[in-house]
C-alpha cells in the first residue's frame, strides 16, 4: 500500500491511516485538534502526536468547558507538566481558544455547522500529485482565520488553519496515488448516497 510520503514511523504512520483527512464532525474533536494544531506551532507533528495521550490527561479530555475555566494556578500546573508543550503563550491560548469556542458553539448551535458552513459542508477534493504541491495555507484558511481571530481567538494563524483543514477532512490532501485518497473520498460519497 502507497502511503504520503511524511506518514513514517508508528505515530504518524497509525495517525495517517485512520485519522488525517476523515470528515470529522464532533465538536470536541474538532477542539482538540484546534488546541493540538496550536501547540504544533513551530514544532513538528510527530512530536504532538507522541505528547496526544499526555494532553489528553492534562487538558481534561479537551473539554471547553472546563478548559474555559482554567485559571493562573492552573496554568502553573500545565507548565510543570512534561508530558505537554510547556509554553505560557500556547497554554493561555487553549483557554482563550476554549472560551471563543464556547461562544462560537452558542452562536452557531455548534462548531461543527461553524467550521464546515467555509466549504458548504462538503471537503475540497485536491489532487495533488507530490508533496511540494500541498501548500501550506490558501486564500479559504486565511479567510477562516481571520474570523476565527474576531471571534477571540488565537493561535489560529492561515498556515495552523490550513494544517486543521487537512486534519479534520475539509480538504483531502493524500496524495491521489496514497491508498486513502480514494477511501476518504468513498467515506464522502457514501454520506451523501
Amino acid at each position: 500500500m502507497k502511503r504520503c510520503p511524511w506518514a513514517s514511523g508508528e505515530y504518524l504512520g497509525i495517525y495517517h491511516d485512520q485519522e488525517w483527512g476523515v470528515p470529522l464532525h464532533d465538536d470536541q474533536k474538532l477542539f482538540e485538534f484546534l488546541i493540538l494544531e496550536g501547540a504544533q506551532a513551530g514544532l513538528n507533528w510527530n512530536t504532538i502526536l507522541i505528547k496526544r495521550l499526555a494532553y489528553q490527561t492534562a487538558f481534561d479530555g479537551f473539554d471547553p468547558e472546563k478548559i474555559a475555566q482554567y485559571d493562573l494556578e492552573r496554568v502553573n500546573d500545565l507548565l510543570l507538566n512534561p508530558g505537554i508543550i510547556r509554553n505560557r503563550r500556547k497554554i493561555e491560548s487553549s483557554i482563550r481558544n476554549a472560551q471563543a469556542f464556547l461562544k462560537i458553539q452558542e452562536e452557531f448551535g455548534s462548531f461543527d455547522e461553524y467550521i464546515w458552513r467555509f466549504v458548504d459542508g462538503k471537503p475540497i477534493r485536491n489532487q495533488f500529485q507530490t508533496l511540494s504541491e500541498i501548500p501550506a495555507e490558501t486564500a479559504l484558511s486565511g479567510q477562516i482565520s481571520k474570523d476565527l481571530k474576531q471571534l477571540g481567538m488565537n493561535f489560529v494563524g492561515p498556515t495552523i488553519i490550513y494544517a486543521f483543514m487537512q486534519a479534520i477532512g475539509m480538504v483531502n490532501d493524500h496524495l491521489v496515488d496514497c491508498f486513502r485518497y480514494n477511501q476518504i473520498n468513498q467515506m464522502e460519497h457514501q454520506k451523501n448516497g
